[in-house]
């Protein structure tokens, strides 16, 4: 590969032209012009996430996303945030548990800037002692802060039994134990092994010129750049170490609320039969129509949030059911979850419930075509998880073509598996049963 290759990928009349050029290092620029938005929001994927960390390791890729931003040999902290900030737009990153993402929103005359903040960000991090210690302290008040939220700690939980014995059943920011020990050798040594240019895609959606942003990556991202190599295969699709039985997981808290999730693990992301789960997921706890949600409190009055999630990765997935109610009620409140499910999967969905569920996904598919930020992460999703991108008609004849015989089969697969539980709230693991 000697020269760098662009094709044009999608022609969207629901969006604009997508089109990806594959640089001589294996940096992949992708873009989606839309002429007709004002601002933009550009993005740096990276191909690492938590579970590409050792349990010595964990936390390592969630410590780099903040220290990054600590300083380069052009920019401070303070001038990387400033120089965003004065043109109105705003900066920022994640971590998941199969990547990275640092991104910036911008008006479309200042794309350029953008690009080359986050190219000096990306390439250039100074990453000093000091930083490194800042940050481990900021890092730990983050942990103990989502530690004393139990409405969003109790997925974390359940991630950790539904998948034990896996890497993805690690907090995406390590265990206060972990961050502690890590040292600023293993977070740079960990930063120069995964972060580069094969493994990454500069990402952008909005007002802007394909050609312009691949200069301006060209000039911005010069560290990365040196160099031939072939871009990143998409992660293998091997199935999890452990098996899928069953566990609890009870955190005691002496709370006025109680919190529990139930599910299973799941389909992974290339499966086809993804389409039928996410109207499935929709039917079952997707609204306030929803069965979950009209049973427990419409009818019962039990709880006031009750919903259904599906997360799906390389080689697996996972399907849950959340609710929060007052700790006297959680015996109930479960009772239900699992009459519920259980019906679906032996007797399906109705042709109308078919219908709203389809519905709801193709409405929040199309909704969030509405902002840049979410078409970005469109964009940089496709590269990362399918190394593909699909238009949006595209996807709403997948989800059009899903039949009631669809989401039955799915069903009886899903809500048959393994069912693992995580509890927060005053309570013992003897307090309940699998």
């Amino acid at each position: 590969m000697s020269s760098a290759s662009t094709r044009t990928l999608t022609d969207d009349p629901l969006g604009g032209t997508v089109r990806r050029t594959v640089l001589p290092s294996g940096l992949r620029v992708v873009t989606e012009s839309i002429p007709a938005m004002r601002g933009a929001a550009v993005g740096v994927w990276v191909a690492t996430g938590s579970r590409d960390e050792s349990p010595a390791l964990s936390g390592a890729s969630h410590f780099l996303e903040h220290l990054l931003f600590k300083g380069t040999s052009r920019r401070s902290a303070l001038d990387i945030s400033a120089q965003i900030e004065a043109v109105g737009g705003e900066t920022n990153a994640f971590t998941s548990k199969e990547y990275t993402c640092y991104f910036a929103r911008v008006l479309d005359t200042d794309v350029p800037l953008a690009v080359d903040v986050l190219g000096d960000v990306i390439t250039d991090s100074l990453m000093y002692e000091d930083d490194v210690e800042t940050e481990r302290d900021v890092i730990l008040e983050e942990i103990a802060m989502q530690g004393d939220e139990p409405a969003d700690d109790v997925h974390d939980l359940f991630a950790s039994a539904v998948f034990a014995g896996h890497p993805l059943s690690r907090d995406i920011a390590g265990t206060p134990d972990s961050v502690s020990r890590l040292t600023r050798d293993e977070i740079h040594a960990f930063y120069r092994r995964h972060y580069v240019a094969p493994a990454m895609s500069i990402v952008a959606a909005g007002s802007l010129d394909h050609e312009q942003i691949v200069k301006t990556v060209q000039s911005s991202f010069g560290p990365l750049l040196e160099g031939e190599a072939e871009p990143c295969q998409l992660r293998p699709e091997t199935e999890p170490v452990d098996d899928a039985g069953p566990r609890l997981v009870v955190a005691r808290r002496d709370s006025e609320q109680a919190h529990l999730v139930l599910g299973c693990r799941s389909l992974a992301r290339r499966d086809e039969r993804r389409f039928a789960l996410e109207v499935l997921g929709n039917v079952l706890g997707g609204g306030m129509s929803s069965r979950l949600f009209y049973r427990i409190r419409e009818e019962e009055g039990l709880a006031y949030s009750v919903f259904s999630y599906t997360s799906e990765f390389a080689d697996t997935g996972m399907f849950a059911v959340y609710a929060g109610c007052r700790p006297q009620h959680i015996h109930r409140v479960l009772e239900l979850i699992k009459t519920v499910l259980a019906e679906v999967a032996h007797n399906g969905i109705t042709e109308q419930e078919l219908i709203r569920g389809k519905g709801m996904a193709k409405g929040a598919l199309v909704l969030a075509m509405e902002d840049t930020g979410s078409r970005m992460n469109r964009l940089g999703l496709g590269e990362m998880q399918f190394g593909n991108q699909f238009t949006v008609d595209q996807t709403l004849e997948r989800v059009d073509a899903v039949s009631v015989d669809d989401v039955a089969a799915v069903a009886a697969d899903v809500l048959n598996r393994p069912m693992s539980l995580a509890v927060s709230g005053p309570f013992d693991s003897t307090d309940f049963q699998l």
